[in-house]
């Protein structure tokens, strides 16, 4: 409202010339005979001179608010354009409506920084994203790193001592006259060298890193019978599956052969991976001492585990146990096969 004042007397100052002009012209140069009408002649009790005066100041201080009100309609416009792009919300198309009241050019300027600030904040998006998947990627190297350093110092180094101390003790247990403290000691420490190599096995990296399942489960097994008590028996086939799939039935493998290292006591393990009615089935069989169903739900995490993996890839895990015969573990996946066009069909 401050630059109504200023403009009532630029407009006043207006009207006095063009008023001065029309006098100027009808009346010829100013003096006082010719120029008495403006205050000799009265109109409503008031001189004519007077009236021209009140006129000026009506009309010029009418023109000032309305060119003030409509300059100041504009700036609201032009700053809720702003506010709404600046927001980044729906309201932006509505509030565009508005620039229809406002100049070509300047409508135009602010489309340009629409579509400027749309495609800044689309890359800003998209180098948070790139950024937040490059530290991922960092930090899932860096945990594989530390766990195979981890792994190869405990192979290294208390592996070792306890497959020492296992073969020592095994010597000195051999009489039929060995004390009874020796051979549950014995005991004790092939429990250990189990527990170890179960712990070495969930160490081991997830990833096949560009090897099919069935390699890396071959590999698995193979390095298992060198260092187990027990049998392993197994049967795996080549089954086409993306490499998610592989990584996540791969390391619900090793989930399953770790419980089994740690809890099952079994002397036989069988591990079946094959592909049947356009399903790869991945089952591991073991014949230990089991557990009952309402004990796993509440005391396994691996099992949980092992769970949420197969739900993550779209499969269906089973998982049965009974005491003192043993626990079966099941992964169904379904094989998605790629939809080949036959050239030799031509369409009518």
């Amino acid at each position: 409202m401050r630059q109504i004042l200023p403009r009532s007397f630029f407009f006043m100052a207006l009207f006095a010339a063009v008023i001065f002009g029309i006098l100027l012209v009808l009346l010829g140069m100013p003096n006082v005979q010719r120029w008495s009408i403006l205050w000799e002649n009265f109109v409503a009790g008031l001189p004519f001179g007077v009236w021209l005066l009140v006129i000026m100041i009506v009309l010029s201080s009418g023109i000032s608010w309305w060119t003030e009100s409509l300059s100041r309609s504009k700036v609201q416009d032009i700053d809720r354009i702003f506010q709404a792009l600046l927001r980044n919300e729906d309201q932006t198309v509505i509030e565009v409506a508005h620039m229809k009241t406002l100049p070509n050019n300047l409508s135009a300027s602010i489309l340009k920084l629409q579509k400027l600030l749309e495609f800044q904040r689309k890359s800003l998006a998209r180098i948070s994203n790139e950024r937040a998947e490059t530290q991922d990627k960092i930090i899932q190297e860096r945990l594989v790193m530390e766990r195979q350093r981890l792994a190869r110092e405990l192979h290294d180094s208390v592996s070792q001592q306890l497959f020492a101390a296992s073969m020592l003790l095994s010597s000195m247990t051999e009489g039929k006259d060995a004390a009874p403290g020796l051979l549950q000691t014995e005991k004790m420490v092939q429990q250990a060298q189990l527990e170890m190599r179960a712990l070495l096995l969930h160490l081991r990296p997830a990833a096949l890193h560009n090897k099919s399942l069935r390699q890396g489960l071959f590999e698995l097994v193979s390095e298992l019978k060198e260092k187990v008590y027990f049998t392993i028996e197994h049967k795996l086939e080549e089954v086409p599956l993306q490499k998610g799939a592989e990584d996540h039935l791969f390391r619900i493998a090793q989930e399953t052969l770790s419980n089994t290292l740690r809890h099952s006591k079994a002397t036989e393990v069988h591990i079946l991976f094959v592909e049947r009615d356009d399903f790869a089935i991945l089952r591991i069989q073991d014949n230990g001492v089991g557990f009952e169903s309402e004990q796993s739900k509440s005391t396994s995490y691996g099992l949980k585990h092992i769970e949420e993996r197969a739900i993550e890839i779209g499969a269906t895990s089973k998982i049965v146990s009974v005491p003192s015969e043993g626990t079966i573990v099941e992964v169904k996946v379904p094989i998605e096969r790629k939809v080949i066009d036959d050239p030799n069909i031509i369409s009518g």
